[in-house]
């Protein structure tokens, strides 16, 4: 039998920060008090100031397997997400092929269960010609992670521009509906506005090709089809201030149909930053006008955007070299994507608590995971422990993505993630991840 005692640490959980003892025996937190005394062979831990969190899930990730392996895979990505506190992840199924079949789905869980140190789940994708393999999805309800449209243009076969498709999808689908929200009709016709003006496009022309009407118009359509058919709908990576009127019901998460996504990139670059890092910050949806970075703040704050995720998606670096037709979209994140919001808690602009509840509790309320996302007795060991007082310097040595590259290299962050426990074992400590423990699949209460 394998136990753990955190002593005298502080919990950051359900709003509240409390220095308690946390017995954690085999795979599971059996006790929470303010003294635990337990007799026999077990691995004490001091808390000595530090901070335990909640394993954060991800509910947005790019692990490129199969079929984009030369950028990632499921091994190399679930280490890097492991380093940077994320426990469980959901992943996109823009791979190749694309999960666009049932048998396909399966394949990337094969692949999870051989190699991820993460807990792990996927989403079936949709297109244009797939529905009946999709909607034979809802026989998974409680196995997958949901499904996922691409309103815009993604790798392969994954765009669903066909309204007959969505009507026919958010009518029949059982699970949760996940949409990457840019309407390909404005995009293009940017596209050939800035182009006939502009021939040789640069970086910070990306978010105004991929403007906030393409992704307002967008959301307004899966909106629409969600409140015809009472769908059960989450729209991904909201990036723009005008997007935010769509969301101005704001009450409990449990109560909501309708839920919406931001990416830690959105909460912390504007188009200014093109100028220093160009296409490393390309990305769909584009980073825009630093209003609309203000205005995700507020509507996170107060209820509006309900989850905070990486959207991780790892290129080499040669592949994010213009022009700009041919600069690859999307940066490796989810490595420091807790990291980024303790440096925004460090300046001010968001609390330990609410960071444990919209990287945490509300992704697990949101996707209906039970037994995760909480520091409860009885619910799965997923937890991190922090040191707010010792800065964490990214650089070469220590960036675990395949790609070898991130947007924050020399960055120096306030804080270290020291230790990362998914199941009630140690997969991280100190900048060593241990590969031999292996994730499990992660089940939904549908």
């Amino acid at each position: 039998m394998q136990k753990y005692l955190f002593k005298d640490i502080l919990v950051v959980n359900e709003g509240k920060i409390t220095c308690s003892d946390v017995l954690v025996v085999n795979e599971r937190i059996e006790k929470i008090a303010s003294n635990i005394n337990v007799s026999g062979n077990i691995h004490e831990i001091v808390g000595e100031n530090k901070h335990l969190f909640p394993g954060v899930i991800d509910d947005q990730v790019h692990f490129r397997e199969p079929g984009l392996t030369h950028k990632a895979t499921i091994a190399t990505e679930s280490a890097a997400a492991v380093a940077g506190g994320v426990t469980s992840f959901m992943e996109m199924p823009n791979t190749i092929p694309n999960v666009l079949t049932l048998p396909l789905l399966q394949d990337k869980y094969d692949i999870a269960e051989q190699s991820s140190v993460a807990n792990y789940s996927f989403f079936m994708g949709v297109s244009n010609d797939n529905t009946e393999q999709a909607l034979r999805a809802n026989e998974l309800k409680n196995k997958i992670a949901g499904l996922k449209i691409f309103m815009g243009s993604s790798t392969g076969n994954m765009l669903v521009d066909s309204h007959a498709t969505l009507d026919k999808i958010f009518s029949g689908s059982e699970l949760l509906i996940a949409t990457h929200c840019e309407d390909e009709r404005i995009i293009k016709q940017q596209y050939e506005n800035i182009k006939s003006i502009k021939p040789n496009l640069e970086a910070s022309d990306h978010p105004l090709i991929r403007n906030e009407d393409a992704c307002y118009e967008s959301s307004l359509t899966a909106i629409q089809f969600a409140k015809k058919y009472n769908s059960r709908l989450h729209i991904l990576h909201i990036s723009t201030e005008k997007e935010l009127q769509l969301f101005g019901n704001m009450f409990p998460l449990k109560d909501k149909r309708i839920t919406a996504e931001v990416c830690v990139h959105h909460l912390h670059f504007t188009a200014d930053d093109y100028e220093t890092l160009g296409y490393k910050i390309k990305c769909n949806p584009a980073i825009k006008a630093p209003r609309n970075k203000k205005a995700l703040w507020e509507a996170l704050l107060d209820g509006r955007l309900d989850v905070i995720a990486t959207d991780h998606a790892p290129h080499l670096i040669t592949e994010k070299e213009g022009p700009y037709e041919k600069a690859h979209a999307g940066l490796p994140l989810v490595q420091h994507g807790l990291q980024l919001m303790l440096q925004h808690h460090h300046a001010g602009n968001i609390s330990l608590e609410k960071i444990s509840e919209k990287m945490c509790h509300a992704v697990a309320d949101c996707f209906q995971i039970p037994e995760r996302g909480y520091i409860r007795e009885g619910y799965y060991a997923d937890l991190l422990m922090l040191d707010l007082n010792k800065p964490y310097t990214v650089t070469p040595q220590n960036i675990l993505y395949k790609c070898g590259w991130s947007p924050f290299e020399q960055t120096t962050f306030p804080a270290t993630i020291e230790k990362t426990m998914v199941n009630g074992n140690f997969v991280y400590e100190n900048g060593v991840v241990y590969a031999s423990h292996k994730g499990k699949r992660i089940m939904y209460d549908r």
